[in-house]
């Protein structure tokens, strides 16, 4: 049982993306198996994937953040105020609203840490902070009159491609972390306070420092990514943000990260997106109600935490027994 769980675990989210994709394909061929349609839907997804690669390092030292939409929303509107009524040149202006929101993460993450307090309920109250500051600044309407310079962030391409910015921005990112994460020192530590926070304590680790640090990288690449939604819908938008937390943790879980911290690799975490991606963009393609659409993607998270809980029991149960054979 065990082999059959590590094999699926495995292979399971590749397996459910060609399955999905050629199920999709079947029934609306001439539509879906496009390959405007398959840019479309990458580029539906890249702000949700740059989402969860900052959620991936918070899960991976044994977290959760709540707060992803709420930043989102934060750093949408921050950077068009900064930009619109204050003239200040947008790299600039995206440069400071990515520092602030990082030392957000860097603060809830020492005062989860310090404090002993559940990391849901700590970034649960930063989400309503967040949200309600973001309604103030712009006083619940989009902030509107952004340059031109700013939109080829979000709705530009590769010149004389068909591949949009935002795409080449995820797969960077990804490729970053997926480095940070198999071929540094530090990166390894991520796993190691996630999967025994105790024994990582005892070999020298600062497991304190890692976590905040973890929340620190989740500020900084959700912030970019409320930079590029800002750029995709030409405004400041205190609503664009909530609600995606929901979304980026379901691909997170579906795509392999334990709730229990320690587990988890980048490219199927990127894959829990592109699950999430492709049956949204089916769905609607279908003509399937906007609201039962939330309900079906509610289940498959249901699914994927069930299936997290049932494969992490049977393996502790399995290292048991095999110390037990030993002693």
């Amino acid at each position: 049982m065990e082999r059959v769980l590590k094999y699926v675990k495995e292979y399971f989210v590749f397996v459910v993306v060609i399955a999905m994709i050629a199920v999709m394909g079947a029934m609306k061929p001439d539509v879906f198996l496009t390959p405007y349609n398959f840019f479309t839907i990458l580029r539906q997804v890249s702000i949700s994937g740059i989402m969860v690669t900052g959620l991936l390092f918070v899960m991976l030292a044994g977290g959760i953040d709540l707060s992803i939409g709420a930043i989102i929303a934060v750093s949408s509107v921050f950077t068009a105020k900064l930009i619109v009524d204050f003239n200040m040149p947008v790299v600039l202006a995206g440069a400071l609203v990515m520092v602030l929101c990082t030392l957000i993460g860097f603060a809830i993450g020492f005062i989860i840490v310090k404090t002993k307090i559940f990391p849901m309920i700590g970034t649960l109250a930063l989400m309503g902070i967040l949200s309600g500051l973001a309604f103030i600044v712009c006083r619940g309407l989009p902030i509107i009159g952004l340059p031109k310079s700013v939109l080829p962030l979000g709705q530009g391409f590769i010149p004389g491609t068909p591949i949009p910015i935002p795409v080449v921005i995820l797969f960077v990112v990804l490729i970053a972390a997926s480095f940070i994460l198999n071929k540094t020192y530090i990166g390894r530590y991520f796993y190691l306070v996630g999967g025994n926070p105790e024994a990582a304590r005892l070999s020298g680790i600062n497991t304190e420092l890692v976590q905040i640090v973890s929340y620190g990288i989740s500020g900084a690449l959700c912030s970019f990514g409320g930079i590029i939604m800002m750029s995709r819908i030409n405004s400041g938008a205190p609503t664009v943000g909530p609600g995606m937390e929901m979304d980026v943790l379901t691909a997170a879980v579906i795509g392999g990260v334990s709730l229990m911290g320690g587990e988890g690799k980048v490219s199927k975490a990127f894959g829990g997106v592109l699950i999430i991606g492709i049956l949204t963009n089916g769905l609607t393609i279908l003509n399937v109600d906007p609201y039962l659409q939330k309900i079906i993607i509610g289940f498959v998270f249901l699914v994927a935490v069930c299936f997290d809980g049932l494969q992490k029991n049977i393996f502790i149960k399995g290292d048991r027994k095999r110390i037990s054979a030993k002693e």
